[in-house]
């Protein structure tokens, strides 16, 4: 294995749903270097790669079965936390909010990653169309909580779609775009926004503990019982496997997780969405290096189109004249 590096996804600040920070934490002290100043981009990395991880395990093992393998790994490894911690248990209806969002998010969205790239969509096309999420979530959360969409959204969707068009085409030329590979793509990406929009609505706080194990144990229940019954769990124990896999557990689910809630503690979630409109670009680089994918001069252009549109839709009211 030549490398390998973790994974983010659409609107960074929801990525562990159902966990509320009412207060961030103090700044650092004048003249002091703040700990946090590279958060942001080693966050960036470690989601972007992520998509080349899931590329270079799906070479050894079937998709569904690769993801209940990580699911697994990351409860195991959590399992010490919530025995030390032992954070307050949901109560009520805060279990099915939890199990609500964890079946959208971690099998709607995770599911529809891995069988999206095993049915040969790139790691860079899939990071890009998966981008489009805090648009949908514009569009979508003001109609179903109440409230308006302006022409500033329906401007940033029209160029995000037209963007993503252009990479689709672009990379068609240099290597195989099938329809079930944007499929699954597609459910990756709605998976993700309804689930966004379901924790918006239900609001309910927990311990970020708590809810991470939570989705991540009902990620682990449904993926196990699709690959049982749909893939034959056969996997080919090589070091590219295990590279990948092990990166994924700790880097991404572990680490990049811990680091989203630390920035949020600290009130640096509006930088973390800012860098996340260079998922898809760093996504490419990253596939380019460790895997050979092949960039289009015209995808390019695709893509900034698609971050223009994101950044269009997810820029705060006002903040033009900043």
């Amino acid at each position: 294995m030549r490398g390998c590096s973790s994974m983010v996804e659409p609107q960074p600040s929801k990525l562990v749903t159902g966990v509320r920070f009412p207060s961030p934490a103090p700044p650092a002290r004048r003249g002091g270097v703040d700990p946090f100043l590279l958060a942001p981009v080693v966050f960036l990395i470690l989601w972007s790669s992520g998509f080349i991880c899931i590329k270079i395990g799906l070479a050894y093992t079937a998709p569904l079965t690769f993801l209940a393998l990580r699911y697994g790994l990351v409860l195991l490894f959590l399992a010490p936390a919530l025995a030390l911690i032992r954070p307050r248990r949901p109560r009520g209806r805060e279990w099915r909010d939890l199990i609500v969002v964890g079946l959208l998010i971690q099998f709607g969205y995770f599911a529809g990653c891995y069988l999206s790239e095993e049915f040969g969509l790139s790691a860079g096309g899939l990071a890009l169309i998966t981008s489009l999420q805090p648009i949908l979530v514009a569009l979508l959360a003001p109609r179903i909580t109440g409230g308006e969409v302006g022409l500033r959204h329906w401007v940033g969707l029209a160029l995000g779609l037209v963007g993503t068009v252009v990479v689709i085409v672009s990379r068609a030329q240099v290597s195989q775009v099938t329809g079930l590979g944007l499929f699954w793509a597609g459910v990756a990406l709605v998976g993700m926004t309804m689930g966004t929009i379901y924790e918006k609505r239900s609001g309910a706080a927990h311990h970020p503990l708590s809810a991470i194990s939570v989705q991540y144990a009902v990620g682990f229940v449904v993926t196990l019982v699709f690959a049982l019954a749909l893939e034959p769990l056969r996997v080919r124990w090589t070091a590219p496997l295990i590279g990948a896999l092990g990166y994924l557990v700790l880097a991404n689910s572990l680490v990049a997780v811990s680091l989203l809630l630390a920035m949020i503690r600290r009130g640096a979630v509006a930088r973390v969405s800012a860098l996340f409109f260079l998922v898809p670009p760093a996504a490419a680089v990253i596939a380019w290096l460790l895997t050979g994918e092949r960039i289009p001069p015209f995808a390019w252009a695709g893509m900034a189109l698609t971050a223009a549109g994101v950044a269009l839709v997810a820029r705060p009211p006002g903040s033009g004249r900043r």
